[in-house]
This record gives C-alpha cells, structure tokens and sequence, in this order.
C-alpha cells in the first residue's frame, strides 16, 4: 500500500500513552496497520487568527504542492519514454525512497528555520514550488518543441509509400534530370495492380517513354514505380493514373533540400540527446525537492489543526499509520472508537454515514481526531 493516514491525538498524561493506545488498538491485536512516529519540532504557536487564516491557506498549498509533485513525476515518466520501468526509481526524496523518508521524516532545520512564524515557512514553501512549477513548465515546452519537430521528421520518413517522404529511397540514377522536355515521376502502384501498371502505364497520356516504367521499392502493400514522359503531358497522366488507382506522388528530385532534412534531423536528435541528460537531472533534483515541501507541509497542517482543536498548551502525538489494504474500513472504525470522545458532533456524523450506505460526508473527510491522507502513487500511466 502507498497511503498513509497521517494522524494527531491529544497527548494523555504523556505524548507516549497515546502511542501506546493507539499501537495496542491497531497493531497488537488485530494487525490493521504499520504505524510510526511523525515527528514534529516546536514550531511557532502564533496567534489564534493567525492559526485559523492559516489552515484554510495551507489547505490550498497543499493541493498546489501535491499537483506540481505529481507533475514533475509524470513528466519524468513520459521523458523516460521506453524505460518508464525506471521511473519509480529516480524518484526520490533525500537520496531515499519515498517511503522511507515519510515513515523516518525529520524535519529540515536549514530549509525551513523553526525559528521563523508557521506563516513565513508556508510562504518559503510557497515561493519554492512556485519557482518549481514556472521551470518545469518552460523546460517541458522547450524539449516538447524539440522532441516534437522530431518525430514530425521521423513520420516523415515512416509510414506507407502513399505518405513517407521518399528522399531516402531514391538516388539520383532514378530520375531524367536538366531536360527541358522529359521529366521522370514517381507513382504508387497496389501490388494487386502490378500487371495492370504494365499493361497500360504507356498508353494513360500521349508521349510517355515505352518501357521506362522501373520498379524502385515495395513496402507491404505497395511498389513506387518511376516512370518518364514529356512535360506537357503530365496532368492528363496524373488524371489517368487517379481513375485507374494509381497515386502519383508529387515529389521533384532537389539534392539540397534532402540533404538539409538529413542535417536537420541529425541536429534535432543530437539536441534532444544533449537534453536529455541534464533535463532527467533536473527532474530528479527538484521531485525530491518538492516532495520533501509537501510533507512539511503535511507536519505543518498537523500542527495548526492539532493546536486548533486540542488547545493549548502544544500537547499531541503526530502518528503515520499504513493501513493493510484489506482492513481499511475496520481500521477506521477501530480508531472512530478510540477518539469518539474528542469531538462527539464528528461521531455522530460517522455513525450516521455509517447507517447510509453511499453517503458522501463531503469533499473533506472529518474525524474526531487530525486526520490528512498522504497517497504516494503519484503516476498516472496513462495505458
């Protein structure tokens, strides 16, 4: 499982009695869930007001924060293209794992001073991800562009004889060139065809060369045929060749315009291998930035609601439980038991949801005690 329901109780006579409680309630009995300890530093209370304005403003950064760490993943993913299998492993937080780091999380002292006001390290974390979110966005476009040209050129040269550019497969020995009557063009013949291609290829217009009709290439269901006529027969020979399903390509055999396509592709794949490398980097430096904001962030909304909720003086036990898949529901119950007590109106609520089956409680789940969910499956492969 990679949810986590990031918890908070009120201390009992020690901030270690809860613990105990809640672990006897969900571990030892019955094995509903891994729990850790969630530490939080002694951070600045502030005011009252402060702390109310605040949850609602973290509430915010907090889905900001989550939506630019999914996309740094996601992109990560697509610019790993084949190898998206190593995707899970490039994202990290800390140069660890991403469970890891939430189950052992320490908070960090030098990003965000705990000397500072709660509202001040939200505005760090703010500012952070921000200046993320504007980077990815201008990287992305740039290589997107760059990979984008490229895979035009490489369409290009892919696909059928009715749509592939053809300036890889013919030579310049295929063609009549610098005459000022004759002219050599390219037709796509079905195979089915063949032999009516032969029989009637010299009589589809006036003043086409007999016999100069040469097979060049085939792919599955089609030959490309040169064939050479005078100049001023050519429309009436396109107009033939359409009624007996023959494609004439429009294509003018120019050295210098395929070769620059050639450079061209060349510069764009040298570009994109150039990229490539410092771009994974990046993305790989700044998931792990990001993410580390947003479990602050996460111990930051702990902290605010605990302090509004329990009152003061600071006295809560933050508690990371991995709920085992298959008793998500028992787990919950377990736990609305264990913290009725704190808010009998969040009780009744639940009871009440738990008669009608369906009931939504609403776009924020509330319990009787802190309650925020952290899910690290953050890809959205898209099949």
């Amino acid at each position: 499982m990679t949810e986590f329901w990031l918890i908070s109780a009120p201390g009992e006579k020690t901030c270690q009695q809860t613990w105990d409680k809640m672990m006897a309630a969900t571990t030892r009995a019955n094995n509903l869930s891994t729990n850790h300890k969630f530490n939080i530093p002694d951070l600045k209370v502030g005011t009252l007001d402060v702390l109310v304005g605040l949850s609602d403003e973290l509430a915010k950064l907090d889905s900001f924060v989550e939506s630019v760490v999914k996309k740094v993943a996601q992109y990560m993913a697509d610019v790993l293209e084949d190898s998206r299998d190593k995707v899970q492993e490039n994202l990290l937080a800390n140069g660890v794992d991403l469970i890891t780091y939430i189950t052992r999380f320490q908070w960090d002292m030098a990003k965000y001073p705990i000397k500072q006001s709660l509202k001040n390290i939200s505005e760090i974390i703010s500012k952070q991800i921000t200046q993320i979110d504007n980077d990815l966005k201008t990287r992305a476009s740039a290589y997107n562009n760059l990979k984008g040209n490229l895979q035009n050129l490489e369409r290009k040269n892919a696909g059928s004889l009715l749509t592939r550019s053809l300036g890889d497969i013919v030579k310049k020995d295929d063609f009549v060139l610098d005459s000022e009557y004759l002219i050599t063009v390219l037709v796509v013949v079905p195979k089915t065809s063949y032999s009516d291609w032969e029989k009637t290829y010299e009589t589809l217009a006036e003043m086409v060369v007999p016999r100069s009709s040469h097979l060049l290439c085939e792919d599955n269901d089609s030959g490309l045929y040169g064939v050479t006529l005078f100049r001023k027969a050519i429309d009436d020979f396109k107009h033939k060749a359409r009624e007996n399903k023959f494609t004439v390509r429009d294509f003018q055999y120019n050295e210098e315009e395929m070769k620059a396509d050639k450079e061209e592709m060349t510069r764009l794949s040298t570009d994109k291998k150039k990229q490539f490398g410092p771009l994974v980097r990046w993305l790989k430096v700044n998931f792990s930035e990001a993410f580390i904001a947003w479990i602050h962030i996460k111990a930051l909304r702990v902290f605010v609601e605990s302090v509004l909720r329990y009152g003061l003086p600071v006295n809560f036990q933050a508690m990371l439980l991995q709920p085992n898949k298959k008793t998500m529901k028992k787990l919950r119950e377990v736990l609305n038991d264990l913290y009725k007590h704190l808010d009998s109106s969040a009780a009744a609520i639940i009871d009440s949801a738990m008669d009608i089956p369906g009931l939504n409680l609403s776009q924020q789940e509330y319990y009787p005690y802190v309650y925020y969910k952290i899910d690290c499956n953050l890809l959205d492969f898209k099949a």
